[in-house]
């Protein structure tokens, strides 16, 4: 494909800021509150998962339910249930395409959790609690800045092997033990060679540990936790199991650690500098990162590089695991091939591609640089 010239660039770029503008009204400050509202009652059908300018009307989006059940096996107990999924459904499909004009370079579409309610979707996906605002003023050991000079273009610690396949978190706020797993995951196969699929049932289990400065950011289970008191968690435990031995369940239970299977032990930790040079260096040498953001555009997201105009950088509601950085990532309203990064999810391989995330990079998008930490693993 051709690259765009300046000018069609910032014709189409235009065009999009005008149409983006058009919602303004209906947007509330990002940085206070990132819900967006819904302004229009039109169906938005999609074709090839991408929203289209035409408009159908109730049996088409009917119809496009059915094929949404069909695909994601989903079924509903009653009349009044599917009645009431089909309507969620509807407003969905409002909003993805709103989330398309606000973020034109990425592709929003039906997804996985197209049949939840924002408010649904955020309590049983997400679960990361805190925030950049929690984050300020701690007392825990920030990581020194390191020289950014020569690193790769492109890099993806998936290639070297020290990131476990996508697993899946359920309707479980656990998006917190995932993201505190895989980055020890990688900082276990950096210092020991070994990929090991570790237990994030036990975190869920047996982590009880709450923020020295915010005392309601407290790690607890299925209702949400954060990775900095995880790994203090797991320094204080001993260390942490394998799925194998200690494996998920998607729900709280009793705690059953064992410390005579500990398959990894945690050495210490430290914050990474919001700067995105330092991330990515970090991220080079140290191996992946467990970060938080703000994840509103998520919920419709089908695959592209995400460079939302507008997404509020003060609210932080999930954690993820940043596994490296790409250079060429196309973006029309910031003229240019732009860079991202490359983020693993917690909700399985049928969501986003196949269950990672590409976010523009060098814009603080989403507040993704003002959570970011990594792991030191002790080697036995």
């Amino acid at each position: 494909m051709a690259p765009q010239s300046p000018a069609l660039a910032c014709a189409i770029g235009v065009t999009l800021l005008t149409c983006a503008l058009t919602l303004s009204s209906a947007l509330n400050d990002a940085s206070q509150n990132p819900t967006i509202i819904q302004v229009t009652d039109n169906d938005n059908p999609t074709h090839n998962g991408k929203f289209s300018g035409n408009g159908l009307v109730g049996s088409a989006t009917e119809k496009n339910f059915r094929v949404f059940m069909q695909k994601y096996g989903k079924t509903y107990s009653t009349k009044g249930e599917y009645v009431h999924r089909l309507g969620i459904f509807a407003k969905n499909i409002i909003r993805a395409a709103e989330h398309q004009l606000l973020d034109p370079t990425a592709v929003h579409g039906v997804t996985p959790f197209s049949d939840l309610s924002e408010e649904e979707f955020e309590r049983m996906y997400t679960g990361m609690k805190g925030g950049p605002l929690v984050m300020n003023g701690r007392d825990e050991k920030m990581m020194e800045m390191i020289e950014v000079d020569g690193l790769p273009e492109s890099f993806d610690w998936r290639e070297k092997g020290a990131v476990t396949e996508v697993k899946m978190q359920g309707t479980c706020g656990s998006c917190w033990a995932f993201s505190t797993t895989g980055a020890v995951e990688g900082a276990n196969f950096i210092a020991t060679g070994k990929l090991l699929n570790l237990s994030e049932q036990q975190l869920v289990d047996c982590d009880h540990t709450c923020d020295a400065r915010e005392k309601d950011a407290c790690d607890n289970g299925c209702h949400g936790g954060l990775m900095t008191n995880a790994y203090k968690y797991l320094i204080e435990a001993g260390g942490l199991e394998e799925e194998s031995s200690y494996p998920y369940t998607g729900k709280r239970g009793e705690c059953r650690f064992n410390s005579e299977k500990v398959a990894v032990r945690v050495a210490n930790f430290t914050n990474i500098p919001v700067d995105e040079n330092q991330i990515a260096a970090h991220l080079v040498h140290h191996g992946p990162l467990a970060i938080g953001l703000n994840a509103i555009f998520m919920q419709t997201y089908i695959g592209g590089v995400s460079c939302p105009l507008i997404c509020g950088k003060r609210w932080l509601n999930h954690g993820v695991l940043l596994v490296g950085y790409g250079a060429k990532g196309f973006s029309i309203l910031r003229l240019g091939n732009q860079p991202y990064w490359i983020i693993k999810n917690s909700w399985g391989k049928q969501w986003g591609e196949h269950g990672y995330y590409r976010l523009c990079r060098g814009h603080g998008m989403c507040g993704m640089n003002t959570m970011v930490s990594a792991v030191v693993t002790q080697i036995s």
